[in-house]
């Protein structure tokens, strides 16, 4: 079974609409649909914004729904100076930007007491999605690289540049570390799809709010070719 996530209701309402056989269970908040999409058994949900949600939604559908193959999809601020708007990041990894135990003798992002505080994602996901983005986009316009979450909307350039040189990161968003923790606990090979909405600079308040339709409908996109071409197989 194959779990989708987003965080709001605009990144999932299509692939809930696309459901065949649609049952709805409520769970704890959440209103998730399960059935077949594109061939591929399914349970799709909105968590709501933030790690908590994400968190409790991505074991809710591993313990509840047997989910064993989790995607999170949605919307990121570009990071890396290659990532623009419209672009694709394929995750590669993930791993908290807001974690800070340094005061302990830890490293920034370091969850304390955790073996690892970066997550991988699922070679085989990473494939089927490089493989739609290869069908859908330019080239230049899908990357791979590390998704670094944060409980904050990132509106600086200042900011921006720091998540880049600290961590390395590709994009940032504010759920995908969460669904990938959840995740790496249960042994559930997972990926995080996200479409740039914003820079995540000085002025990503207001591009997100002018490009955040566009950018999930290429989110969209491009998981309805990768479910059509294999994920379930």
């Amino acid at each position: 079974m194959l779990g989708l996530i987003g965080a709001m209701p605009e990144e999932t309402a299509q692939l809930a609409e696309a459901l065949e056989e649609r049952k709805l269970t409520e769970r704890a908040g959440l209103r998730i649909y399960r059935g077949i999409l594109k061939g591929v058994p399914a349970v799709v949900t909105c968590a709501g914004v933030g790690k908590v949600n994400a968190a409790l939604c991505a074991q809710i559908l591993i313990s509840e729904f047997q989910v064993d193959t989790l995607i999170n999809t949605g919307v990121a601020g570009g990071v890396a100076p290659e990532v623009r708007q419209g672009d694709v990041v394929i995750s590669t990894d993930a791993m908290y930007h807001d974690f800070d135990s340094t005061p302990l003798g830890m490293q920034l992002g370091e969850i304390a007491y955790m073996e690892r505080s970066v997550f991988p994602a699922d070679e085989r996901l990473r494939d089927l999605a490089l493989d739609a983005c290869r069908r859908l986009l330019p080239e230049g316009r899908y990357h791979q690289g590390r998704i670094v979450t944060g409980d904050q909307f990132i509106n600086s350039r200042e900011k921006q540049q720091w998540l880049y040189q600290t961590f390395g990161a590709a994009c940032t968003e504010m759920e995908g570390a969460a669904i990938a923790h959840v995740a790496y606990l249960n042994q559930v090979p997972f990926l995080i799809l996200r479409s740039i909405s914003d820079g995540a600079d000085d002025s990503s308040a207001g591009d997100y709010q002018s490009f955040k339709s566009q950018a999930i409908q290429i989110g969209v996109d491009i998981l309805m070719d990768l479910l059509a071409n294999g994920v379930g197989t």
